[in-house]
C-alpha cells in the first residue's frame, strides 16, 4: 500500500474512461449522422493523463507520498517474452498503453471524431472523481 509499480517512465499519456460513460457516449453516437462511417474516439481531456499524474492525484487524496518503482521498457519487454501465453497478454497491453502511449500518440484523422467534442453536454466521470470513491 505504500508503493506503486510504474511501467516505463510513467510519462506516456493514457485515456481512462468509466464503463457507464462509454455507454452514454455510445448511445448518443448511435443516431448521430456526424458519426456515420467514422471511428468514435473517447479522448476525454480531464481523463487523458500519464500514470505519474494519476499517482500524484492519488497521493494528494491520501496525503501521502508513495514509493515509486519504475520498470524500464527493456525489462517490460523481457517479461513479456519470458511469460507464457496467455499470461503475457496483460503485460503486453500495459506496455502498449503505459510505455508506448498507443492510446494517444496519434492525431485523430478525418475518419474519426472525438466524443467529448461532439457531446460537450455529457458530464463524464473524471479520474479525480473516480479515485475519490476509494479514499
Amino acid at each position: 500500500r505504500d508503493k506503486v509499480v510504474i511501467l516505463g517512465d510513467g510519462n506516456a499519456k493514457a485515456v481512462y474512461v468509466n464503463e457507464e460513460d462509454i455507454g452514454t457516449f455510445t448511445i448518443k453516437a448511435l443516431d448521430d449522422p456526424r458519426t456515420l462511417n467514422k471511428t468514435l474516439y473517447l479522448r476525454l481531456a480531464a481523463n487523458t493523463l500519464s500514470f505519474n499524474e494519476v499517482v500524484r492525484l492519488w497521493e494528494k487524496k491520501i496525503d501521502k507520498t508513495l514509493e515509486k518503482v519504475y520498470v524500464p521498457e527493456e525489462q517490460v519487454l523481457t517479461l513479456i517474452s519470458e511469460t507464457p501465453f496467455p499470461g503475457n497478454i496483460g503485460i503486453a497491453i500495459g506496455h502498449s498503453i503505459f510505455v508506448k502511449g498507443d492510446q494517444t500518440n496519434f492525431e485523430i484523422g478525418p475518419d474519426g471524431v472525438e466524443a467529448s467534442q461532439l457531446y460537450p453536454d455529457v458530464k463524464y466521470t473524471t479520474v479525480d472523481d473516480y479515485l475519490s470513491k476509494f479514499v
